[in-house]
């Protein structure tokens, strides 16, 4: 079988079968395991249209109908398996007077801010400052990766510094992750499984960990009189087995599955989006693009079980030609078509942000689509998945954290209810879709009066509470202070150094304070 399966499964049976007399004889089998979680996210910058993005309903089940109005139509076939968080503010929102958060810049506090939770420093540094925390990937995948290490890809294998990264593997210190999908493929391609494998270890492989396999040996030992310290040192084996066998390669990580999914020799050596030339020339297009080849290999990567924690992390500064734009992302949502705050607005600048938009939601359309497509257990690998596209901010124009656009997908194994939109601030079925549409009306923008953005005191809930339900979903524990810890044995309830916008004013002069900790009940099945 393949070496790094056996490592990571079957190498804790070897290991027991000293002890476990029968493991060698019978084989003793067991019922199927629970299939594994994952989270996949997609983020991407500059917001959106709001008012063209959100459904209507705020609150309840949506139907297909719901989105085919919306940005969101390329979603509509899996709105029953849909969950649309409503409601939901980031932390360290920019604003010219900084009243809801550092003195920094518009784009460096926001990306830094965004996984982490904690201010970036030095504080009034326009753009180098970066967080003081590690981000929710690194955070989440202490505990539940390989290595304790996240698969953090960079669509189109762009280097981008703190005005753009998001993830940070400790303290100031920004993750670069993967950028070409032949860096994934090869590391994926060592665990597929299309030799013939014995019984046992074709358990294993569907996703059955080494102690279900050898239950009925550890019953009959656990039935021997023994001395306390033999019980201990059992006990302990016990758990240590349950840890090795929790990810393991499944029955359909193999070179079949990845071809369907695209994952070819020669689809992961094209090059990436924009290599070897001009951005402001490089080709994106609605049909399947470099964009999708991410994506798909991020499919292969969950159903290889190969990391239970996935981020796509789309470029800043990206100018879509092949969608027949000439400005890059960044000025469209400044509706200026510049950097700049204030000035005339670009004409039809709110369709070309509305272009980007969709096609960012036909990207989510396909990662949940090839996510639904695999059987695995009951349902499909999106069933036992939280694939989630994050935005960085709301409107882009206003920049404010807060009504963020956030859309799910999946119902990681059953933990969160899908099939509608939760407003989780007051359960209102009529929250504002923001003021996108606003802007530009006599032909010019301000956006230092974030008047395109939401009202400040609406749809203000702590993003930290969601990452809270997204870690527990995922199985990540935390120790008596409710704090994601390694060795903890208790329910995650805080996250961050701060979940009050407004604390960050100062960059960390605030205690650290989590004043509303949990995660949303509103949010599980």
């Amino acid at each position: 079988m393949n070496r790094r399966i056996f490592l990571r499964g079957l190498g804790g049976a070897v290991v027991a079968a000293p002890f476990l007399g029968s493991l060698r004889g019978s084989g003793a089998r067991a019922s199927a395991a629970t299939a594994p979680t994952r989270l996949i996210a997609m983020f991407t910058q500059y917001g959106c249209v709001t008012n063209r993005f959100f459904p209507e309903r705020s609150h309840g089940a949506l139907t297909a109908a719901d989105l085919e109005s919306t940005t969101l139509a390329p979603l509509s076939p899996f709105a029953s398996k849909l969950l649309i968080p409503r409601g939901i503010r980031a932390m360290n929102e920019w604003t010219i007077t900084g009243v809801r958060g550092q003195d920094n810049d518009l784009h460096v506090q926001v990306a830094g801010s965004y996984l982490t939770c904690h201010p970036v420093t030095p504080n009034g540094d326009r753009f180098e400052a970066k967080p003081i925390g590690r981000s929710l990937d690194h955070v989440m995948a202490e505990q539940l990766s390989p290595g304790g290490t996240p698969l953090f890809m960079r669509v189109g294998n762009f280097n981008e510094g703190p005005s753009s990264a998001i993830s940070y593997s400790a303290p100031e210190t920004a993750y670069p992750g993967v950028g070409t999908p032949l860096q994934i493929f090869s590391a994926l391609s060592g665990l597929f499984t299309d030799g013939p494998m014995n019984a046992d270890t074709y358990a294993v492989a569907r996703g059955k960990s080494v102690v279900d396999i050898v239950r009925d040996d550890l019953a009959s030992i656990e039935r021997v009189d023994m001395s306390r310290s033999d019980r201990t040192k059992l006990e302990a084996w016990k758990d240590l087995l349950d840890r090795m066998g929790t990810v393991m390669a499944s029955a359909q990580c193999n070179t079949a599955t990845a071809a369907a999914l695209g994952a070819t020799d020669e689809n992961v050596q094209a090059p990436p989006i924009g290599e070897g030339t001009d951005p402001v020339t490089a080709m994106v297009t609605d049909t399947l693009d470099a964009a999708d080849i991410y994506s798909n290999l991020a499919v292969l990567a969950a159903v290889c079980n190969a990391n239970p924690v996935i981020f796509l992390k789309y470029p800043g500064l990206f100018v879509f030609g092949g969608l027949g734009l000439t400005h890059d992302s960044d000025g469209i949502g400044h509706r200026t078509g510049t950097g700049f705050l204030s000035g005339p607005c670009l004409p039809g600048v709110l369709d070309m942000q509305h272009t980007i938009d969709r096609y960012y939601a036909r990207k989510f359309a396909h990662l949940v689509e090839q996510l639904d497509s695999i059987d695995e257990g009951d349902g499909t690998v999106l069933d036992n998945t939280a694939a989630v596209w994050f935005q960085e901010v709301s409107d882009g124009c206003a920049r404010n954290l807060n009504n963020l656009p956030i859309i799910q997908a999946g119902s990681a194994g059953g933990y969160f209810k899908t099939g509608g939109a939760v407003n989780v601030e007051d359960g209102s079925a009529d929250l504002s879709r923001g003021n996108s549409e606003s802007a530009c009306e006599d032909g010019t923008v301000d956006a230092t009066t974030q008047s395109t953005g939401t009202p400040a005191n609406i749809a203000t809930q702590p993003i930290n509470k969601y990452y809270c339900n997204l870690m527990n979903a995922l199985g990540v524990k935390a120790g008596a202070d409710g704090f994601p810890a390694n060795g903890g044995s208790e329910e995650v309830t805080h996250y961050g150094m701060y979940d009050r916008t407004e604390d960050f004013i100062g960059g960390g002069t605030m205690p650290p304070t989590i004043h509303d900790p949990g995660g949303f009940d509103i949010l599980r099945a």
